[in-house]
């Protein structure tokens, strides 16, 4: 790009979370000298969502102190705000967007960083249930936090045994609630770990007080003064002044798809976070992309993947050469336990599981497609998730009979098979 090629170009982000806002630095310091307007209808300034279930549930901050920037540095770098403001469509032929004011905004390029909303399950009742939140915005953790604290009882019931529900529990027992998880699966974390791993999180809670029921599938919720009671299809009962849902998110794929753009399982784009139209990008949890280290198209749900889309992206605009190749990599903290994920586990056929004979709580998981390492789970041992990453990016073979004798000390030299 040249120096001036952006001078009056106008480049608009629907979305101000960790993709977008990160989007828009990039794009300023790769030299895009034009216009730079996110728009989010969230109207708090955009912040920091891994601890809102975490760190920040469990504290008395404002929002003000999660800040992914300050408005400073949005002044400082010429970036334009737009917060409470939700865009309603997208005219690709005239290059513009219809805000739900009915006013419109032009643009050179367009980036979708759209993210997405947590599932809201048709239960029957669920619409009068009282106290009942998700856990996906700042405002929902007010929510949480303003109904816990006028709550006589604390009873909680928690629907859905995944990380966001599990990471919710470990933090309202800190905050002195009773907490109950309703799993639909046989497991908890049935979708996304192995038996092993699933075995040990529900250990952890159980041992922390947090009661944890699986094969309940949640049918039905019946309130009156204030208390909710939960039936199950099993015709099991629990009662609760509060509810928090967590059964998973949806795409926010419907500005994209009602502006004719290629949607499958989340906005298509290629390796520079492009889509089928060539003025606008997309980037974040709502795209389906290509990675070419698994050979495969995956929809991500991590910050780590909406940074490194973001600055692909903003190279890509700026003229430069720049593709999307990176290692998913994830994190869950759960009282005093550190999970730290690297890989992508699906399409295993073999498990090894590494037990570090020092503690009982330092364990890894690793994940094989033959002789293939795909993933690792690691739950308080940085050196294990260290050493998996390197080894699946450099494509390592390993002797899974030594990675799992704990008598074998843990580094590269005895662990890899020499081609």
């Amino acid at each position: 790009m040249s120096e001036n090629y952006s001078n009056n170009k106008t480049c608009v982000v629907i979305g101000a979370s960790h993709a977008g806002v990160n989007f828009a630095f990039a794009l300023r310091k790769e030299g895009w000298q034009g216009k730079i307007i996110l728009f989010d209808k969230d109207p708090t300034l955009p912040y920091h969502r891994p601890p809102l279930s975490k760190a920040y549930l469990t504290s008395k901050d404002a929002i003000e102190k999660n800040v992914l920037k300050s408005q400073e540095s949005y002044e400082k770098d010429n970036i334009i705000l737009q917060l409470g403001t939700e865009v309603s469509s997208i005219n690709r032929l005239k290059k513009t967007i219809v805000l739900h004011d009915g006013t419109t905004q032009s643009y050179d390029k367009l980036v979708l960083a759209t993210g997405a909303r947590p599932i809201i399950p048709s239960i029957l009742g669920i619409e009068e249930a009282s106290n009942l939140f998700p856990l996906r915005t700042a405002g929902d953790v007010e929510n949480i936090r303003n109904s816990l604290a006028k709550s006589q009882h604390k009873r909680v019931v928690i629907i859905g045994g995944g990380y966001i529900g599990l990471e919710a529990a470990a933090s309202l027992k800190k905050l002195g609630a009773t907490v109950t998880i309703l799993e639909r699966e046989d497991r908890i974390l049935a979708r996304v770990t192995t038996p092993e791993m699933s075995t040990f999180f529900e250990d952890l809670h159980s041992n922390n007080g947090v009661e944890i029921h699986t094969n309940k599938n949640v049918i039905s919720i019946k309130t009156s003064e204030g208390l909710n009671t939960i039936i199950c299809e099993d015709n099991s009962t629990f009662k609760s002044d509060m509810i928090i849902v967590g059964v998973g998110i949806k795409v926010n794929i419907e500005l994209a798809r009602d502006a004719g753009l290629d949607i499958n399982n989340g906005v298509s784009v290629d390796s520079t976070t492009q889509t089928n139209d060539e003025n606008i990008y997309a980037i974040g949890d709502c795209t389906f992309h290509y990675n070419t280290h698994y050979d495969r198209f995956v929809r991500l749900e991590s910050v780590q993947n909406a940074v490194d889309q973001a600055k692909v992206a903003a190279a890509a605009i700026c003229g430069k050469n720049a593709t999307y190749d990176a290692i998913p990599w994830f994190w869950s903290d759960q009282y005093d336990v550190k999970l730290q994920m690297v890989g992508l586990s699906t399409g295993h056929n073999k498990v090894c599981v590494r037990k570090e004979e020092s503690e009982n709580t330092k364990f890894s998981i690793w994940y094989f497609k033959d002789n293939t390492l795909l993933a690792v789970d690691a739950i308080n041992n940085a050196k294990a998730y260290v050493l998996g990453t390197k080894f699946i990016k450099n494509q390592k073979r390993i002797d899974t009979s030594k990675l799992v004798d704990p008598f074998v000390d843990f580094k590269p030299a005895n662990l890899v098979v020499e081609s």
